[in-house]
């Protein structure tokens, strides 16, 4: 049994290794950040998107008035237009798509801005993403290197365990594994020089010629802390 529990106590060490290797932590924090530049180039995305539509839209005025003046002073260079008023009207309305169209350039100027700043924030985003990603591949793979090793290990112990449990009654490796459950990865401990191993007490003197006296096979229990207590020749019985 003891062969069983020192087994156990080196698998449960690899595994603990397995849960607190060093890129564990570093991984966590790069995923969650990743995930936060994830989210923002998508709202970045958004403000590009929208306001390159807003762009064309621009564009698309400014040259939809252009047309309309050049169209207006044709008729006018041409000579198609001899009403003296409504040439006046028509230079008057001249003057007003003028003033559009600065207004719209300015505009369309303003957005221009706004569109590279937003672009630059999203190839900003990127390329924090891409960084973070170059580091978690390293990261990932150093704890997968590790990792194999570790595993590797623990299939080896385990299938050492089960040939040790061989021939050993379901019921005592039942109780065996609910103690170790309880008693902190310990189920059972030594009896040496009249003391349990396992809570480090003194076995009291009736409780011990009671061990003494039972039979080899009889699993017998700490009456402190519970534990299979295992006898040998130093447990001074």
């Amino acid at each position: 049994m003891l062969d069983v529990q020192a087994l156990d106590a080196r698998a449960d060490l690899l595994r603990h290794q397995l849960d607190s290797l060093p890129e564990l932590e570093e991984i966590a924090a790069l995923q969650a950040t990743r995930t936060e530049l994830v989210d923002q180039a998508r709202d970045a995305r958004i403000v590009v998107d929208d306001l390159t539509v807003e762009q064309k839209k621009v564009d698309a005025d400014v040259e939809q008035v252009k047309a309309r003046r050049k169209r207006d002073q044709d008729r006018i260079d041409q000579g198609l237009i001899s009403n003296p008023k409504d040439i006046e009207r028509m230079q008057h309305e001249m003057v007003s798509l003028e003033r559009r169209i600065t207004s719209l350039e300015d505009d369309e100027l303003e957005i221009m801005a706004s569109v590279e700043d937003a672009q630059r924030t999203l190839d900003s985003l990127a390329a924090q993403q891409s960084a973070t990603d170059e580091r978690l591949a390293v990261l990932l793979a150093s704890r997968d290197e590790k990792g194999v090793d570790i595993e590797a290990e623990l299939a080896r112990l385990v299938d050492q365990r089960a040939t040790e449990v061989e021939g050993l009654p379901e019921d005592l490796l039942a109780l065996y594994d609910k103690l170790r459950s309880n008693r902190r990865g310990v189920g059972a401990a030594e009896l040496r020089q009249r003391r349990c191993t396992g809570c480090q007490l003194t076995i009291d003197p009736a409780e011990l010629e009671k061990i003494r006296k039972s039979p080899e096979d009889l699993v017998v229990r700490c009456e402190e802390c519970s534990r299979i207590l295992v006898r040998s020749p130093e447990s001074g019985l």
